[in-house]
């Protein structure tokens, strides 16, 4: 094994295969501005989380349980309410609002596709 000639760059000395890259200037440096009395150092930035209606959730619960269509009714009831309430406060929950207030009609339009059917294969002629 050879060793290249000239100093070792292991050894401390200055490595002649290595090239440079041409420096540029720095920019001056601005002086350091202290904050005001009294401010914390950071921004302030804070992002509230977002509630989530109450009567979405029960509104979504009571549509997939169905409760043998009692829950359909107080579905469709919550999730009209919840999505009012969403709407004058702010709040999150509006698609489980809007998925509890289907759910209840499609339990409402079953209950009334059993009973008119019920009605009408009971009447006897």
């Amino acid at each position: 094994m050879t060793t290249p000639p000239g100093p070792n760059p292991y050894q401390g000395g200055p490595n002649p295969y290595q090239t440079n890259p041409p420096t540029t200037p720095t920019p001056p440096q601005q002086p350091h501005q202290q904050p005001p009395p009294g401010w914390p150092g950071y921004p302030p930035y804070y992002v509230a989380a977002q509630r989530t209606n109450g009567l979405a959730v029960a509104s979504m619960v009571l549509g997939i349980l169905w409760l043998y269509w009692v829950g359909s009714i107080l579905a469709l009831i919550f999730g009209y309410v919840a999505r009012n309430q969403i709407r004058e406060r702010g709040e999150g929950g509006g698609g489980m609002a809007t998925a509890g207030l289907v759910l209840g009609w499609v339990g409402a339009g079953t209950l009334a596709a059993v009973m008119f059917f019920a009605f009408f294969l009971n009447m006897r002629y």
